[in-house]
């Protein structure tokens, strides 16, 4: 590339970044909406119409295309669009390339009016009939399902929960197993204890939950080495358009993070955070426990070395607790919490273990 070439293209940047719309336009996976409820619209992606039959992964797509449905859970207090970040970044578009169905639940927004809900709905009401309609929509296959950090606690439980249900696999990328491997976690007990874990409590129920603005600034403090360099990195990319729009797929991301219903915070709080109720293999909600033991099906975990919101160790604790599971494998991948589910080496990493899970999956069930 000459001069020229360069000051042009840094020059566009800069002006996009500053005063337009951004170097890249948001391109979303197409999907269809099977299901549109409040807190639980399901959607089927499809194939780009350029695109369409034409996988560029390299991988064997000859298995895959009689795979079952996929069905994507994200966590509470961040969208869905996590798996489709965009083209390059897309867990969704992946999935499309080796010839399965991905689809996804999206919560929408959380509100005050919201802070009555609870794991519960989640568990027994949201995924549960997520799953079953993702079933139908292929004539009965069984779904694998893929949750991303508390997403995959989530599709975990929802599994010891409910054995009737039609799941084949579940696969947790970040999720936290077990709460003594967080960091910060002995000070949050240390402090709780002086109130008897009154005050979050207090808090939560005068809020109704986390608001959506405070879950993108933990987020941030979560990344302050990124927030703070920013300005570096963008001097420093102003000539790399696709390293600019990663940037900005994040920031989008950011933006659009919604809240927890306080009812669900206020389990979260008491049962996993100080007490670790899924580190030990029971979660207690109520009268009722849900053990991790029940879960049958094949399980694949992937924790980050370098994620500081779900440790590594957090993530592998779940090969100690998920005893009843077919299989446990765990795997690692470089990025952070958000990268090794959709980062630059995702595709080399996490999604090809996935790949080759579903495929063992597929084979197996083919038997």
């Amino acid at each position: 590339m000459n001069i020229a070439d360069t000051v042009t293209i840094a020059a566009r940047n800069a002006w996009a970044l500053t005063f337009g719309p951004g170097v890249e336009a948001p391109d979303p996976t197409p999907s269809t909406v099977l299901w549109d409820e409040p807190h639980r619209q399901l959607r089927r992606f499809e194939q780009r119409a350029a695109g369409r039959g034409a996988g560029r992964s390299g991988f064997d797509t000859a298995t895959a295309a009689t795979d079952s449905a996929v069905l994507l859970v994200p966590p509470l207090a961040a969208p869905a669009s996590c798996f489709d970040l965009r083209r390059d970044q897309s867990m969704a578009g992946f999935l499309l390339e080796t010839g399965r169905t991905p689809y996804v639940i999206d919560y929408g927004d959380i509100t005050y009016g919201d802070r009555g809900m609870g794991f519960e709905e989640w568990i027994d009401e949201i995924l549960p009939e997520a799953v079953l309609r993702s079933s139908a929509d292929q004539d009965g296959k069984p779904v694998d399902l893929v949750g991303w950090s508390l997403g995959g606690t989530l599709a975990l439980l929802t599994a010891a929960a409910h054995p009737e249900l039609p799941v084949r696999s579940i696969t947790a990328v970040g999720a936290p197993l077990d709460y003594d491997k967080l960091a910060g976690i002995p000070q949050l007990r240390a402090a709780a204890k002086l109130t008897g874990g009154l005050g979050m409590s207090t808090l939560i129920r005068a809020t109704g939950g986390v608001p959506a603005p405070l879950t993108r600034f933990a987020y941030k403090v979560t990344a302050w080495d990124r927030e703070l360099k920013r300005p570096w990195f963008i001097a420093n990319n102003i000539t790399s358009t696709e390293t600019l729009a990663r940037m900005e797929s994040i920031d989008r991301f950011m933006a659009e993070m919604p809240g927890y219903p306080g009812r669900f915070y206020d389990q979260l709080w008491r049962r996993m955070i100080l007490n670790n109720d899924i580190g030990k293999g029971v979660v207690q909600l109520g009268d009722r426990h849900i053990e991790l033991a029940q879960v049958s099906a094949p399980v694949l975990l992937v924790g980050g070395p370098s994620d500081v919101i779900a440790p590594a160790a957090a993530v592998e604790a779940g090969t100690r607790t998920l005893t009843g599971a077919a299989t446990v494998r765990y795997e690692t991948a470089p990025g952070s919490h958000l990268g090794i589910l959709t980062g630059p080496e995702a595709r080399a990493t996490t999604w090809a273990y996935l790949d080759k899970f579903l495929a063992e999956a597929n084979s197996h069930t083919a038997l």
